[in-house]
């Protein structure tokens, strides 16, 4: 490689004015780092100078010269370089493809600039390089929808959000519906999705199921949706869940054919039937976690908020809490925990001794202190401060025992 530059040094010193040539020529003849990082600099400067006419067999020559020596320059010369040929509207493609593919402070700009970058050099970028390169890439001024797919197919939340925040990301609709379908478990996708203005009308009635108070008077005011009949819509389908009588026997029948078991809670307080709780754990094991969430905040009355809060939060305290309160078991607890820690935002593992403190706080807290947090929960949503009744409760039976 090292005679190949210097005989395309040496073409290129053929067109450059006499003071240049020496300068060249000694550079291309010493391998250490920092002559290379300055001859990378030259040719660059060559290349992208304005006061010069060059052809393109000149440009080439240039490009290539580059190709061979850049690995052996230092990271400040290829950062320099990538912020100049970002903005360059007739670089070469290959050039740009290799400080696209560099270290994310190399191709960053070259990823969130470039307009020479074709849809299938971004698309391998995102498919084989790290979350820094596919944020870079969700930050593009515009993104096709082929490329919008391949950035959602990555399944990382953050750089999922990242897209949808976009406002000049095209969107397949078919997309859209998948991640309006994950709201109920990613609360991080609901903001940018409500906000969105290429969301289609019937995907953001579906949306307005699970987001906050804010959102949907957002959703009402700019999809000219029915608040009337979506709150009756959300209110029929609870009932549903929950198999509530309807009044008639009409309604019975279509709370039975729903699948939930008769009856709601128990005269104790928050305790729910056993055959609510299997039924309960059947719709997160089924993947029904909508339906699931919705069951889940009626048997504990718990304003949404504040259960997305618990549900998602590190440490799982609140949860155990709640779990215990309403009569579920330690299995299901432990189930419930592990689902929502994989939901949390760029999480893609469960840590064991999260996991571990969590059953243990579970074990520890009596269905007596568990009652009385939630019934705290309902007044107050403090519930950190609420919190301490458990630890307390714990602490006291520690000593007794």
């Amino acid at each position: 490689m090292g005679s190949e530059t210097d005989k395309k040094t040496a073409e290129v010193s053929k067109r450059a004015d006499a003071a240049e040539l020496e300068a060249l020529v000694e550079l291309a003849r010493d391998k250490s780092t920092a002559s290379r990082s300055r001859l990378a600099t030259v040719i660059s400067d060559l290349y992208l100078g304005q006061d010069r006419l060059l052809s393109d067999a000149d440009r080439q020559i240039m490009c290539d010269i580059i190709h061979g020596i850049i690995q052996d320059v230092e990271i400040s010369v290829r950062k320099a370089l990538a912020e100049r040929l970002a903005t360059v509207p007739n670089a070469h493609l290959s050039l740009l493809n290799m400080l696209a593919n560099d270290d994310i402070e190399v191709a960053h700009p070259i990823l969130i600039k470039s307009e020479v970058m074709r849809d299938t050099d971004l698309i391998e970028v995102v498919q084989y390089r790290t979350m820094e390169h596919q944020m870079a890439v969700a930050m593009r001024p515009t993104l096709s929808a082929p490329l919008s797919t391949a950035l959602i197919k990555t399944g990382n939340q953050r750089v999922i959000t990242c897209l949808l925040e976009n406002l000049g990301a095209t969107i397949d609709e078919d997309d859209l519906q998948t991640l309006v379908e994950q709201t109920g478990e990613v609360v991080a996708f609901q903001n940018p999705l409500a906000h969105r203005q290429d969301l289609p009308p019937t995907l953001a009635k579906k949306l307005f199921w699970s987001v906050s108070a804010a959102l949907r008077e957002h959703l009402i005011a700019n999809y000219d949706l029915d608040a009337g009949e979506l709150d009756e819509k959300i209110e029929t389908t609870v009932k549903g869940l929950l198999g509530e009588d309807s009044g008639d026997e009409a309604g019975k029948d279509a709370d039975r054919s729903s699948g939930a078991p008769a009856g709601t809670m128990s005269t104790n307080d928050f305790l729910i039937h056993p055959d609510q709780a299997t039924w309960l754990m059947g719709l997160l094991r089924a993947g029904e976690v909508s339906s699931f969430l919705l069951a889940f905040g009626r048997f504990s009355r718990l304003r949404v908020n504040l259960l997305r809060r618990i549900l998602f939060e590190p440490g799982g305290q609140g949860l155990a809490v709640i779990c215990k309160a309403i009569g579920l078991d330690k299995p299901a607890f432990g189930s419930i925990l592990v689902q929502f820690r994989h939901g949390r935002l760029g999480d893609k593992s469960v840590e064991t001794d999260e996991i571990t403190r969590a059953l243990a706080f579970y074990e520890k807290t009596t269905l007596e202190s568990a009652t009385a947090v939630l019934r705290r929960w309902q007044r107050d949503p403090e519930y950190q401060n609420a919190l301490r009744i458990v630890s307390n409760a714990g602490e006291s039976r520690n000593k007794a025992d």
